[in-house]
């Protein structure tokens, strides 16, 4: 897997390069990062944190993006540094891999997951005919657990793991039933686990899971035959935009009856770092459009700087990789060179650059085409 490196240049934007054989971010570094470089001191995570500033895992955006988190950050940056001077907080780094740690940490606080609704859920669970064959604390189907011993509850992955898994058994099931299988979309299966996460027999299961990197991801999404079909058109690098966890399990489970033969199974180790790999390939395939991001460019005065050389701003596209900038890398450069760059507006009598989520995603495609 293929990560970005920030090289930095001592300007206001670094140039980047495309580093090969980095892992993916770690959920486990992550939280680490955020207790260690104190961002807990403003932020909190399920109630966990000073507070001051909004809890990072209660999100109520239905849209809510990587790409969404970089433009907030970005727009927020000089008060966020404001606050951090205010209360004698350090700036620490935040390398590339640093900040694709604080994402993965993100993701396994479910910060990109959709709200969902537990009375929609019930209905689901209903009408998808999940509760044919699981009860709650017992089920109509022997072979069906229920639903009070699903591990799932707490963890997407296993989830997505025990869906791909179970789905040959599970066919024959509705078969039996005589049943249609059901497709569900991914607002169903997040309502449905919002219905059971919080019943009296599940409130107690920890809703923690681990995001580790996907170092064998690659290797593993070729040996148990997934990249055979998805090449081209199929490929998951444009299917995948901006998908949460939840969605990919989804995918994974409509896509069973069109398979040519059962899947092969997975371990939860195994679909983890599946999994991972797949979901951080979202991050090289921004849907962008270079025409409009030259145009935001030249409005937020960025070719003030980066295309004078009087400026000492790198000019941007010299020593980069095409292709090379993605969500985690602008979080990366803003906060390695952020400061710097205030400044050297400041004295330009520049404003600092806002930008919207659309606006954000161009300006990444305009800079991925030089």
């Amino acid at each position: 897997m293929s990560i970005i490196r920030v090289i930095a240049a001592g300007a206001a934007l670094a140039s980047i390069a495309l580093a090969a054989d980095i892992a993916a971010g770690d959920a486990r570094r992550g939280e680490e990062l955020f207790e260690t470089e104190q961002c807990i001191r403003c932020h909190s995570v399920k109630g966990r944190g000073a507070g001051v500033a909004p809890d990072l895992s209660r999100r109520i955006d239905r849209e809510f993006t990587p790409t969404a988190m970089a433009s907030l950050m970005w727009n927020h940056a000089p008060d966020m540094w404001a606050g951090m001077k205010q209360k004698g907080i350090v700036k620490a780094e935040l390398s590339q891999e640093s900040a694709a740690d604080l994402f993965a940490y993100f993701v396994a606080a479910r910060y990109f997951e959709k709200p969902g609704d537990a009375g929609r859920g019930k209905l689901a669970f209903d009408e998808k005919h999940c509760s044919s064959c699981h009860g709650v604390t017992r089920s109509p189907n022997a072979l069906a657990p229920p639903v009070a011993e699903w591990e799932s509850l707490a963890d997407p992955v296993v989830l997505a793991q025990q869906m791909w898994n179970h789905g040959p058994a599970m066919r024959a099931a509705f078969a039996k039933l005589k049943l249609a299988w059901g497709d569900l979309t991914a607002q169903d299966l997040t309502d449905i686990l919002v219905y059971l996460q919080n019943l009296p027999e599940t409130k107690a299961l920890a809703h923690n899971f681990l995001f580790p990197p996907s170092d064998a991801g690659p290797a593993l999404f070729q040996s148990k035959g997934c990249a055979a079909c998805h090449v081209g058109k199929l490929g998951i690098e444009a299917r995948l935009r901006n998908q949460t966890l939840t969605d990919i399990a989804v995918d994974m489970w409509n896509h069973q009856p069109a398979m040519k033969s059962s899947p092969t199974e997975l371990s939860q180790e195994e679909m983890r770092q599946i999994t991972g790999y797949i979901w951080a390939r979202q991050y090289f395939r921004g849907d962008g459009n270079a025409e409009r991001g030259k145009k935001v460019f030249a409005e937020k005065s960025c070719a003030t700087c980066h295309n004078d050389p009087v400026a000492g701003a790198p000019k941007l596209g010299q020593g980069t990789a095409k292709g090379a900038y993605s969500d985690i890398a602008m979080l990366s450069v803003l906060w390695e060179h952020g400061p710097r760059m205030m400044e050297s507006m400041g004295e330009r009598k520049l404003a600092w650059p806002r930008f919207t989520t659309q606006q954000m995603a161009d300006v990444i495609a305009y800079l991925n085409s030089l």
